[in-house]
């Protein structure tokens, strides 16, 4: 069963990433000279376990809170762009022969995929995209294929369907972010070319790594660690629920012992996390060097966080900010959107692919 994640653009349509502590949603518009416009975006929090490691736990709390992102969008666009956790996708890049029509290139996607998928293929939806052409034979070409599971996808389905949205377009994280990469790649000198950058996209529990070298994908992992973490040391110390140090932390209030004790210690751990991934990086792959470190996820928006993270890798760090060359709807607060701007990387990436420029 093929499955669109690599569909082209199908205008128009909201990108809508389901993370682990909320629901984000992008909406973008062309902006004119071949750019976007940001028309509006919307962060709905979730409730605590509602998705568990990339899985769907509690439908209806999901459903309340795309209800709820979608809402706070304002937008009368129903057609949604969903994302896959990358956990959840089995993919591998294959050569074929260039001579292959369409048909025999599904034929023979479906017997790699039979090697290397570890269910029945009657369980899974799969989909390929030909890369370009292979390295080292001018006959062949590089094609990427994507498996998952029919339940991962139609549980997300049944989320968006609940809220009364239409899911046209099912991506992966992965592709999102490097999706979202390209307009970030211009906040860096020279564009990113002949660069390589890391991208730390740090989540609630999980950092996700991607390499991009020349501005093309090299290289992806994820390292047990996030947000999380500050969030169950500001309720340990100051006796606060989930929720109440959840807010805490993004709008302030702590005592003035949050700063030393708690909050710095914390940028420490983010510091020493992302060096162990540039080191991991650098010894596990031919490329000796990073130029340029990108953050981006919720901790991302932690003042003077770049400067802790380039003080202890000693490589140029910035802040991601997708929308940085987009005109923003009269409506959006400029100064709000640089603050959630890190955390909308995937959303971002999903609601490109409803706009044709």
């Amino acid at each position: 069963m093929k499955f669109d994640f690599f569909t082209e653009k199908t205008p128009p349509l909201i990108g809508v990433d389901i993370s682990s502590t909320a629901v984000k949603m992008v909406e973008l518009a062309e902006g004119g000279r071949g750019s976007y416009k940001l028309q509006a975006y919307s962060i709905a929090p979730l409730p605590k376990d509602a998705i568990v490691d990339g899985n769907v736990v509690e439908l209806e709390n999901l459903i309340d809170a795309v209800k709820l992102a979608w809402k706070l969008l304002g937008s009368r666009e129903k057609r949604v762009a969903l994302a896959l956790p990358t956990a959840s996708v089995i993919s591998k890049k294959v050569l074929m022969s260039k001579s292959l029509t369409e048909t025999e290139m599904e034929n023979q996607v479906e017997l790699e995929a039979n090697q290397y998928i570890p269910f029945s293929l009657d369980e899974v939806n799969i989909d390929f995209q030909t890369i370009g052409d292979a390295l080292n034979n001018p006959d062949e070409v590089e094609v990427l294929i994507a498996a998952a599971r029919k339940e991962k996808i139609e549980d997300r389905i049944a989320v968006a369907e609940g809220a009364g949205l239409k899911v046209t377009v099912m991506d992966v994280d992965t592709y999102a972010t490097d999706a979202a990469y390209t307009l970030i790649a211009s906040q860096l000198p020279n564009g990113g070319s002949d660069q390589t950058v890391m991208v730390a996209d740090i989540g609630a529990f999980m950092m996700h790594i991607h390499v991009f070298h020349d501005n093309k994908a090299v290289f992806t992992r994820e390292q047990s660690f996030g947000g999380g973490s500050l969030t169950q040391e500001i309720q340990r110390r100051f006796g606060l629920s989930v929720e109440e140090a959840e807010i805490a932390k993004r709008k302030g209030g702590l005592p003035e012992s949050y700063e030393s004790e708690v909050l710095q210690p914390f940028l420490q751990m983010i510091a020493t996390e992302v060096a162990r991934a540039l080191q991991f990086f650098t010894t596990s792959t031919q490329y000796n060097r990073v130029d340029h470190i990108v953050l981006a996820g919720g901790c991302s928006a932690i003042p003077a966080i770049e400067t802790m993270v380039q003080e202890r890798t000693q490589v140029h760090a910035i802040v991601a900010n997708p929308f940085h060359q987009m005109t923003l709807n009269a409506k959006l607060k400029p100064q709000q959107v640089v603050i959630d701007a890190p955390t909308l990387l995937i959303a971002c990436g999903l609601a490109m692919r409803g706009v044709t420029l």
